[in-house]
């Protein structure tokens, strides 16, 4: 058994152990369970030399415009994969410029401009994709989270839906479906969540975090399906990344905002750059953030109508 293996294994015993000599709290100001820590994920040694491969081909070798676009959209990606959001925007508006029909570099930009909270721009680059490719899916996903995020959860349930009915099975399309059809009915979202639930795999780690949404189980069982079957550290974080981020999205929707903000900091702690996961805890903690000033300056201006 390798040295990772060996770490992999003693952290989920230590998770096992922690779990047997505590008990979960629900409060919002309370414990957080057993969480299990991420180890931050280190930056890819084969991306950054890919990555400075790419920056000698395009300075270097004689591209034609759509060559040229193409390695300026994987560098991109590339960027986007270590943690530089801004050279990959940089990248993805470059690429666009000398290939306008590339579906793929109009859906990249788009997620940077939800990150943005520059909701108009986005609306427009998924527009774009679906215009250039009707059939990407992860398009349709990124325009009805970015309709949601905009404040327009009525027009975004209808990109959500159709998300969900190209494969049932998955547990993270149910839970997108969830968790914007709850802002406009939250008793029916829980009616078709149950409903949704029957379809999905109980094999499917993330099926416990739609048993969690509906109450069946608790965090640390979430936390225990996670760590189930997991063969290596990157794995370990991808999946710590996005159950964080389910964690923190459910007590955020239900006004836990102090345990809502650590799961969406433990979620950033993975440094799954890529996962959108990952870039929309910053969303959420933005918004925690914003909801804060706007609370405080409601407070305000209540003491000073009293004193008046």
């Amino acid at each position: 058994m390798n040295k990772q293996r060996l770490g992999i294994c003693a952290t989920i015993g230590l998770l096992l152990l922690l779990s047997g000599c505590s008990t979960q709290s629900n409060n919002a100001y309370g414990p957080m369970g057993n969480l299990l820590l991420a180890e931050p994920e280190p930056v890819n040694t084969r991306s950054q030399m890919a990555i400075a491969r790419y920056n000698h081909i395009l300075t270097q070798a004689p591209l034609k415009d759509e060559e040229r676009a193409e390695l300026l959209f994987q560098r991109g990606m590339l960027y986007d994969s270590v943690g530089l959001s801004s050279l990959a925007r940089y990248d993805f508006i470059q690429a666009l410029q000398l290939k306008p029909d590339m579906a793929e570099a109009h859906n990249s930009i788009g997620i940077h401009y939800i990150q943005q909270m520059d909701f108009i721009m986005a609306y427009e680059s998924f527009d774009s994709t679906l215009d250039i490719n009707p059939d990407y899916d992860f398009a349709i996903l990124n325009r009805g989270i970015a309709l949601y995020y905009g404040g327009r959860a009525e027009l975004a349930i209808s990109d959500l839906n159709r998300f969900y009915e190209k494969d049932k099975h998955d547990p993270y399309r149910v839970l997108w479906t969830f968790i914007v059809e709850q802002n406009i009915d939250r008793e029916r979202a829980i009616a078709n969540l149950a409903i949704h639930r029957k379809e999905l795999d109980d094999e499917n780690w993330a099926t416990s975090i739609v048993d969690f949404y509906l109450g069946k189980v608790d965090e640390t069982a979430v936390i225990a399906d996670l760590v189930d079957d997991v063969k290596s550290q990157k794995q370990l974080n991808d999946r710590l990344c996005e159950a964080y981020f389910y964690l923190g999205k459910y007590h955020s929707d239900l006004g836990n905002k102090i345990k809502a903000a650590n799961y969406f900091k433990l979620s950033l702690s993975t440094n799954v750059f890529e996962y959108v996961e990952y870039r929309f805890s910053r969303v959420e903690l933005a918004r925690l953030r914003e909801k804060r000033k706007e609370d405080t300056s409601d407070s305000d201006d209540k003491s000073s109508e009293l004193t008046q």
